[in-house]
Parts: structure tokens; sequence; C-alpha cells
């Protein structure tokens, strides 16, 4: 009876340590198949861009197909749902993205908590810089004269955005929260429209990416007052940082990678290391430049987390205060 036992005991240890053991496998052996990256946005736009740069690197190194799927609409939260519903595995992933981390709060009704059911499992860059940007003949020739001007004329410079809830529409009212001018926003349906608009002189300021007007700004079509980031950028050296001017200021654009919550932790850490090996490779790093002057920039999936939950945190206190509401 005592045999029996102890060899009872001893097959019961032994099957306790499968699930660990065939998750390892199951991580070591990953991919086997096609990975999915959904995408928030048409094909063509810079988070698709950059997808299927970072995409096309895990595939040669892991030897499967890392396939682009485009599912725009409804600010990427398509996309996130979709995402969210799919098999914890390993082989559906989603570009995760600053609009992520404002729609949370933006969005009331969603189906899907961005923070507990998105696990964070690479960034790719931190420093999408935005530049505060008038028509060159607009008064206000430094960010002083702006502020100023604007506060001696409420309520009546213009400033354009790409929508309510837009990347530069939060931007733009943490601006007048913190400096505290009141400027009259005028929501469009994308920010190069925006840009048209604002050469046209029919707009007075917006909160550009950088890549967007850095051309006209060369060219004296459009005057900069300030970069968004909380430090200069090389390529515009002389112009100055919001936060110069405006202490504690600071605002940028975030690209990552994201699962299911409930992927394998172990194949969380593969695809971690296998994007930041992308990311050091000097091809990779030239193009981030080319496409908008953008640094790699790869963290630890726990740090990714933390950095989510801060922004989604600073993000929602503007979108309250400001009370922000969706179209």
């Amino acid at each position: 009876m005592k045999l029996h036992r102890r060899k009872f005991l001893h097959l019961a240890a032994g099957a306790a340590t499968l699930p660990a053991v065939s998750q390892f496998a199951w991580a070591q052996t990953y991919p086997s198949r096609p990975v999915r990256i959904i995408v928030g946005f048409s094909a063509g736009g810079i988070v698709d861009v950059f997808a299927r740069l970072v995409g096309q690197c895990l595939s040669e190194r892991l030897a499967q197909p890392f396939i682009i799927e485009n599912k725009a609409g409804a600010a990427s939260n398509i996309a996130a749902a979709a995402v969210v519903r799919a098999a914890p595995d390993g082989y559906t992933l989603l570009m995760i993205a600053t609009t992520n981390a404002i729609n949370a709060t933006l969005y009331n009704d969603l189906a899907f908590n961005f923070i507990t059911d998105i696990a964070p499992v690479a960034s790719l860059f931190r420093d999408g810089t935005a530049v505060v940007v008038v028509n060159s003949s607009f008064p206000a020739k430094t960010l002083p004269d702006f502020i100023a001007y604007a506060k001696a004329n409420p309520g009546k410079v213009k400033m354009g955005s790409a929508g309510v809830g837009s990347l530069p529409h939060v931007m733009g009212e943490l601006f007048e929260l913190m400096a505290g001018v009141d400027l009259a926003h005028v929501p469009y349906r994308g920010q190069l429209q925006v840009l048209t608009d604002l050469l046209g002189g029919h707009l007075d300021v917006t909160f550009d990416p950088l890549a967007n007007s850095l051309a006209h700004i060369q060219a004296g079509r459009l005057r900069a007052l300030a970069v968004t980031q909380a430090t200069r950028r090389a390529v515009l050296p002389d112009v100055p940082s919001v936060g110069e001017f405006v202490p504690g200021y600071e605002a940028s654009g975030w690209l990552g990678i994201g699962a299911p919550k409930g992927t394998p932790s172990e194949i969380i850490e593969r695809l971690n290391k296998e994007v930041g090996t992308c990311l050091a490779d000097a091809k990779i790093k030239e193009r981030f430049t080319n496409l908008g002057y953008y640094t790699p920039y790869a963290s630890s999936p726990a740090e990714l987390t933390k950095f989510i939950a801060e922004n989604t945190a600073k993000w929602a206190k503007v979108i309250r205060t400001a009370n922000i509401k969706r179209e």
C-alpha cells in the first residue's frame, strides 16, 4: 500500500511540472506558423509603415511571416477589440500607440480595458515630437509672444487638429491648461488638411508632427515656435522646447507592440528580445530617422507596462480637466 502511495505521489509530482515544461517548449518552438500584426490605421500611414518595417525584421529573424493586417476605424479601437478577443498564443499582435492611451478615457463605451486586456510586449519609440507652428504671417515670433497674444485675444486664436481627442488636439489642450490661454479648437478629419489650411492662412496654429511640417519650416512657409518634447531636437536646434517657457510641459507620441492578456510570458519575452535586436540594427535606426526623426527605444515589458499606465493617466487628466468629448 505504501509502495502504491509513493508511486502515486511521484506521478502526481511529475504531472504538476508538465504545464511549465510544455509552456517552455511551446515558447522555444514559437513561432511555428504566421503571426498577424493588427494595425488600427489605414495602409501607408506612419503606424502601418513602422509595423511593416519591424514585421519584416521579425520575419527574417524568426523564419515565419509576420503579416500586417489593417483594421482601421474608431481611432484604432476596432483593431484593439479584435486583438483582445484573439487567442492569447502569440500569433495575434497589436500595434499600440498614444492613441490607445487617449482612447481609454475619451471613449466610455469600450468593450475592453486597454490597460488590463492588452499585454505590452515591446516599445518602438517614445519621441514622436510635434512642433507648435504658426503661419509665417502670424504676429507672434516666439512662444512667449504667442502666449501673450493669446492671452490678449482669448478664444480668437484658431488651433487646428486632426480631430477631437487626436494627439495634436490633446497636446494643444495640455498647452492651454499649463500656459493659461484659451484657444479656439477647430477639428478636422486629418492632420494633413490642418496643415493645408494653416499654410493658407485659415488657421493660426497647430501642434503638428515634426515630419509633417519640417520642410515648410525650413522653407519659411511656417514658423516653428517650439517643440513639444522635453528637450530640443537636433534637426531644429534653434527651436526651443515648450517646457523652456511653460515649466513641466512635455508631450510626445509613442509606439509599441502588444498582445492579448494571458499570452505566455516566455513568448512575450522572446518577442521583446527579438524586437530589441531589430531596433539595434543600424539600418533600422536609419529608417526610423528617415521616417520622421524618431529614435528607436527598446524597453522591457514591465517598463513598457509602467510607461503606458503613466501615459494613460496623464492624458486622462487632460481629457477630464478640459472636458473633451468625442464627436
